[in-house]
Order: structure tokens, then sequence, then C-alpha cells
């Protein structure tokens, strides 16, 4: 079987379990059917007084991480906040490379752009490995200053790159001027034994929702670009004109102190869960103890949580972004423009109103993380021996 180096900064950790469920999920289907070993590397701030991560939770992940389902070895690197961005890529190459070389890889699969493609690039071509890279949302969609430049290098470089979406691959083209040949649009899948219809009033009673609450369900990290503010605004809204609305925030980061001051000033905090970061089997029941599932977002790839929502035959307001407009339709939820509380308001209520059959929307949805898998090592496969060839 190929011998593939999975590289990538994003999987689950014990602070923040909703990081990277899409690249574990891949991971170990991919292990079904190859050789896979799965370099972690995480960037490691000194412990100085104010450094820290601005957009997502900072943690330390230890040696004896693992990871159920795959082959893992996870380790540091040093950096600091935005200092070091420029050569981020290049330090982390220098302690991916000898983990790599020990595995004797036949290709480099990353994922996440720049630093953690750039690395990946770097050492396979250390090594003389072909490498492939696959871009998740915003290391494509928000790229400024030097993360932009070094994006291009990345995509430029690259044996084949991997999209998200049909849209991602079409703005990666144009924007980046990437070589239409070499990117390969793979959306994601679900966990067809986790996401999937079950009993709401069984749910409501174990995880202590009230029968009549008309409850919206939020899954993601608590960032600005989640669209969290015009959430908040939306529900504040809704809230008001009837009392049955309420709000399920699932997961975690940098805004929730900020967004339970806004709770708090609104003088709604009964009116809002706070379940924390859960495991895929917790994010299955919470969203189908609610009515709708939502996602404000203002850049996405492929939003998997939508396609999960689906599964589980509960309807979407998402923002038009990316991929998304791939996934929602009139059959299954309503799109809205980016940064608009007041369309995302007039949406949920939308939903809210409407009946909704759970078995048809779960029906539509039957792409497994297996098919993810089979995808992503054809390209694998094209590449190496693409890549022989060349060598001949």
């Amino acid at each position: 079987m190929l011998r593939i180096a999975l590289v990538t900064p994003m999987l689950p950790v014990p602070f923040d379990l909703t990081r990277g469920r899409f690249i574990h999920e891949t991971a170990r289907s991919l292990g079904k059917i190859a050789t896979v070993k799965t370099f972690f590397q995480t960037l490691k701030y000194p412990p100085l007084p104010g450094i820290k991560a601005q957009t997502y939770l900072y943690g330390t992940v230890g040696k004896d991480y693992t990871l159920e389902g795959c082959d893992v070895e996870a380790f540091t690197y040093p950096g600091l906040p935005a200092l070091t961005r420029g050569v981020n890529g290049h330090i982390a190459s220098h302690f991916l490379t000898p983990r790599v070389r020990r595995f004797k890889p036949d290709l480099v699969l990353a994922y996440w752009v720049y630093p953690d493609g750039f690395a990946a690039m770097r050492t396979a071509q250390a090594l003389g490995v072909p490498c492939v890279v696959g871009a998740l949302g915003s290391d494509i969609h928000v790229r400024t200053g030097v993360n932009e430049r070094m994006t291009q290098r990345v995509i430029d470089g690259a044996d084949a790159l991997l999209t998200v979406s049909e849209a991602m691959r079409e703005y990666t083209i144009q924007t980046f001027n990437a070589a239409s040949d070499k990117i390969h649009t793979i959306v994601n899948g679900f966990n067809t034994d986790v996401f999937l219809p079950m009993d709401q009033v069984a749910l409501r009673d174990k995880l202590g929702v009230k029968q009549d609450e008309k409850m919206i369900v939020y899954v993601g990290r608590f960032v600005e670009a989640k669209g969290l503010r015009e959430l908040m605004t939306a529900f504040t809204q809704l809230a008001q004109a009837d009392p049955k609305v309420t709000l399920a925030l699932v997961g975690d980061g940098v805004m929730k102190d900020e967004l339970q001051s806004m709770v708090r000033a609104s003088g709604l905090d009964g009116r809002i869960h706070w379940p924390g970061g859960q495991s895929p089997a917790g994010v299955a029941e919470w969203i189908n103890a609610a009515h709708v599932l939502t996602l404000p977002s203002w850049s996405e790839g492929y939003p998997n949580v939508v396609v999960e929502a689906l599964a589980c035959g509960r309807p979407v307001v998402a923002t038009d972004v990316g991929g998304t407009r791939e996934i929602i339709d009139e059959t299954n939820g309503v799109l809205i423009p980016a940064k608009d509380a007041g369309q995302l308001a007039t949406a949920l209520q939308d939903v809210l109103s409407r009946e909704w059959d759970q078995f048809s929307l779960a029906a539509a949805m039957g792409r497994t993380w297996d098919d993810v898998a089979t995808e992503t090592l054809h390209v694998c496969e094209q590449v190496v021996r693409h890549y022989a060839q060349e060598r001949r």
C-alpha cells in the first residue's frame, strides 16, 4: 500500500474537541486503504505574559497524544505570534523532516496551506517525494500580507492541491492563478454511524432542554469570522418576540467571554445553552435536540457541520459563502448574505415556523469518509505515478 505522511496542525485535542474533526475522519478512513502516519505539528509559544493566540484556543499537545484509529506522532516547533509568521513554515519543516524521513513515505499529504503545507512541501523536496496539499477554507480565502505570499508559493510548488468545494477551486484558480489541472475538489463526508435522525424528546430530557423550546443550535469555534456577533443580535431579536426561542452554542473559543457578556447585557441568560466542546456523538445529540442549525460565517470552504445537520434531519440557515451553496437549497434550508443580522433573524424565524420532514432531509445525505479517503488516495496515486515518470 502507498505510504502517506499526513501533516496537519488541526486535530481534536482535549481543550478543543471540535478542532480538525474532518481531518481526523479523513486520516482514519485513509488508514484503511493506505499506510498512513499522521504528523501533528503545533506551534509552541514561549511562556511569557501576553503571548497567546488571537483566533484559536491555545494549549500544549504532549508527545503522549493519541488519536482513535490513527498512527499519530505529535510534536511542537517554536514561534511567536505575528513576528515569526513569515518563517514558521521553514521552522516547522526543520522539525518535521527527520520525523518524516524515518517513516520513509511515498508521498507527503498536508492539510492547511501555510505554514503547514509549506513545511510539508519543503520536507517532501528534501526527501525526493511528491507533496499534495489540502486547502480547507480560510487558509485560502483569508490571506493577506506574508500569509498570502507564502500561500502563493505553496500553490505554485505543490504537486497537487485539494479543495473541499468547487467554489473554492474556482477561487484558487482566479485569485492565485493556479493551474486548473492540478486542483482536485474532494468534498467532505460525514460519519453515518453518528450523524443520523434521533429521538428528539428523549434527547431533550437527557440534555436538559425543555420540550417546548424552539431551539437554534450553532456548532463551531467562537471567533468573529463565524458571524457570532450577528447571531447574538439576531437571536436577541427573536427571543424578545418569542419566549420559546432558545439558542445552544456548542463549542468554545477566544470569543466566549465576549459572548457571555453580550448575553448578560441582553438579559437572556436563561435562554442560552452552553454545552462546551463536544465529541462527534455529543454534537449529533445537540443537533438532533434542536429545530434548526445556523452557521452565519463570513467565509467557509465546505462546512461539515452543515452536512452533519442535514444528515440528522435538521434544516440549516447559513451564509452564502464558499461551498455552502453546494449543500443548501430551498429544500433543506435558507441561504443569506454574510454579516446581515436582520436577514439572519428573518431566515431563522422562517425556518422555525415551517414543518420539515426529518427523514427526507437525512435520506438525501449519503457521502461517507470512506468515499473521501478513496478519492484522496486516487489523487495521491496519480501524483506518485506522474512524479516517478518525470524523474525517469
